[in-house]
């Protein structure tokens, strides 16, 4: 298999081996289910020179690693915003909830600011060290390059990564949706906490992008923070290899195994 996904009708997809989770081979990790849910909201009534400038999924419950299907709507029209939707079902009950505002683009580059440092380019970073019995499903379709920390180094971390695979089989995916395959894994990296004893899972999580993505790699420069009464909060500064494109943000369910 070479993609996360293969289409098999025109709302309906078939998961491969690719989209499964570290912690078992029947869920999926949250990259490739947003990542098809991007693509989604990327074709609703398509119009040149707008961006997407908030997605915000809520997971409402694991998603199989089997058929799924995908609907996408136009929920708010407007001249120059628009509020979009999609689902992700299994056997017709929704497991993956997406909303977002697209927004007419324009010139604002005399009076850009406040995009902050770039990171150290995947090129001159190390692999991020995955232990053997996790090279599987999500994490091996993934290149992982670490700028500091990882996923089995707690604390905050900064890591870069990019598919290997496509988001659906035949296709070419946008820098868009290569950038939603890495954009849940903020939590998972940065956790601050030993992930063999405890569960840190994320309800939901929150992209705000201000400028497109653009390229293959990108980069979470992420932190977690977790409360003394079993919530947390993961976030980062998303980076492309051009710099800062947006941040994202994830509320946490936090319980010893």
């Amino acid at each position: 298999m070479t993609s996360f996904y293969e289409q098999l009708d025109g709302h309906r997809f078939a998961s491969t081996e690719h989209t499964a989770g570290p912690w078992s081979s029947t869920g999926q990790h949250l990259g490739p289910p947003s990542a098809l849910l991007v693509r989604a909201l990327e074709r609703v009534a398509a119009r040149p020179g707008t961006v997407l400038s908030r997605v915000t999924f809520e997971v409402l419950g694991p998603v199989p690693v089997a058929e799924l299907e995908v609907t996408a709507e136009l929920e708010r029209p407007g001249r120059s915003v628009e509020l979009l939707s999609a689902a992700l079902s299994h056997e017709g009950r929704a497991v993956v909830r997406a909303r977002a505002w697209r927004i007419v683009g324009g010139d604002t580059s005399a009076v850009a600011s406040g995009e902050g440092g770039s990171l150290v380019p995947p090129q001159g970073c190390v692999p991020m060290a995955i232990p053997d019995d996790w090279r599987c499903g999500y994490l091996a379709a993934m290149e992982w390059r670490s700028v500091s920390g990882g996923i089995f180094t707690p604390g905050d971390a900064a890591v870069w990564a990019r598919p290997r695979v496509a988001v659906v089989a035949g296709e070419q995916p946008t820098a868009l949706q290569r950038l939603f395959t890495v954009a849940d894994s903020a939590s998972g990296v940065s956790s601050r906490l030993d992930i063999s004893n405890w569960y840190a899972i994320n309800t939901d999580l929150s992209v705000h992008l201000h400028r497109e993505p653009v390229g293959e790699w990108f980069a979470l420069d992420a932190e977690t923070v977790v409360g003394p009464s079993g919530v947390g909060v993961a976030g980062s500064v998303l980076h492309d290899e051009q710099g800062p494109v947006g941040r994202t943000a994830q509320s946490l369910f936090v319980r010893e195994r």
